[in-house]
C-alpha cells in the first residue's frame, strides 16, 4: 500500500475513496481510521469536495440495471456463489459510500467523521470477510456482473448531509436490516453455517450503522428546526420509487434508532 504522505483527513478520505484495488482500498480505511483514533489526522477544510460520478473500483464487476442480474438461488452451489457475489459487492459500495460521507461533509462536528470512519472500517471488514467466504465457495468478485444503485443515491444526496443521512443508512441501509434474517434462513437451509455466521457480524455492525445514520440525522433536523417524523416521509417520497416493502425487521430497527411512529408509518404504507 503506498505510504500516506499526508495527514489531512479529507485528502486521506479521497485517497481511499478513489482506490481502485478492492484490497488496497480496504488496507488503506483501516489504516485511515486507526491514524484518526491515534489523533494522526487533521480537519482541514480548505477547498471544497470535488464531484465523484465514479469512485474508485476494480474494472469487473460488470454494472448492469437490475433486471439484467443474474439470479441469486442459495440452493445450488452457483446461485449461492452469485448471491454472495451481490453481498460483496454491497460491502463494497457500502466503504466508499462511507469514505464519501467522510470526505464530502464539511464542518461537521469531529465525532460526524470519528463515526463514519468506524463505518468504513467496519464495512471494510464485512468486504473481506465476505471475499474470502465466496472464494471458498469458488469465485471471487468480479466474476458476476453487479448493479451500481448505492453509489447512484450517494450522487443524488451529495448536496445535503441531512438528506445522506435519511436515505442511506436509514433507508438503504435500514433495508438490509430487513432481508438479513430470510438470507440467513436460507443459507441455513442449505447447510452455509459459515455464511450465516457472517450475517450474523454484519447484522450486529449495520444496526449500529443505521444508528449512527439516525443520529446524525437528528442532529440536522434539530440544527435547522425540522420535525424529523415529517422530513423523513417527504424524503422517502421524494427519492425513492413508491413506498418501501416487507418484510420489515421491527426490533433491529427499533435498536437502530426508528421511533414508534416511524415504524408504524413503515408498516402501513408497506
Amino acid at each position: 500500500m503506498r505510504r500516506m504522505k499526508t495527514t489531512k483527513l479529507f485528502e486521506l478520505a479521497h485517497q481511499a475513496l478513489m482506490c481502485c484495488d478492492p484490497d488496497d482500498k480496504a488496507a488503506q480505511t483501516h489504516a485511515l481510521r486507526a491514524a484518526w483514533e491515534e489523533g494522526a489526522l487533521c480537519l482541514d477544510s480548505s477547498g471544497a469536495p470535488v464531484s465523484i460520478p465514479v469512485p474508485g473500483r476494480p474494472e469487473h464487476p460488470l454494472l448492469v440495471q437490475p433486471r439484467e442480474l443474474p439470479q441469486r438461488k442459495p440452493s445450488t452451489p452457483q446461485g449461492r456463489a452469485i448471491l454472495f457475489h451481490a453481498l460483496t459487492h454491497i460491502e463494497f459500495n457500502a466503504i466508499n459510500l462511507a469514505l464519501d460521507a467522510v470526505y464530502r461533509f464539511r464542518g461537521m462536528p469531529a465525532d460526524f467523521y470519528a463515526d463514519w470512519l468506524q463505518v468504513a472500517d467496519e464495512e471494510a471488514s464485512h468486504f473481506v470477510m465476505l471475499r474470502d467466504h465466496l472464494r471458498s465457495l469458488g469465485s471471487d468478485y468480479g466474476d458476476y456482473s453487479a448493479h451500481n444503485g448505492l453509489w447512484e443515491m450517494a450522487q443524488k444526496t451529495a448536496h445535503d448531509v441531512m438528506v445522506r443521512m435519511a436515505l442511506v443508512p436509514r433507508c438503504l441501509e435500514a433495508r438490509g436490516l430487513d432481508v438479513n434474517p430470510g438470507i440467513k434462513a436460507r443459507l441455513l437451509s442449505v447447510g452455509d453455517e459459515q455464511g450465516a455466521a457472517a450475517l450474523d457480524i454484519i447484522l450486529r455492525d449495520e444496526i449500529g450503522h443505521v444508528a449512527i445514520g439516525n443520529r446524525w440525522f437528528l442532529q440536522q433536523c434539530a440544527q435547522r428546526g425540522v420535525e424529523p417524523m415529517a422530513t423523513y416521509q417527504q424524503l422517502l417520497d421524494e427519492y425513492m420509487d413508491g413506498p418501501l416493502r416487507p418484510p420489515f425487521h421491527i426490533e433491529a430497527r427499533r435498536e437502530a434508532g426508528f421511533s414508534e411512529a416511524e415504524l408504524a408509518y413503515l408498516e402501513g404504507v408497506g
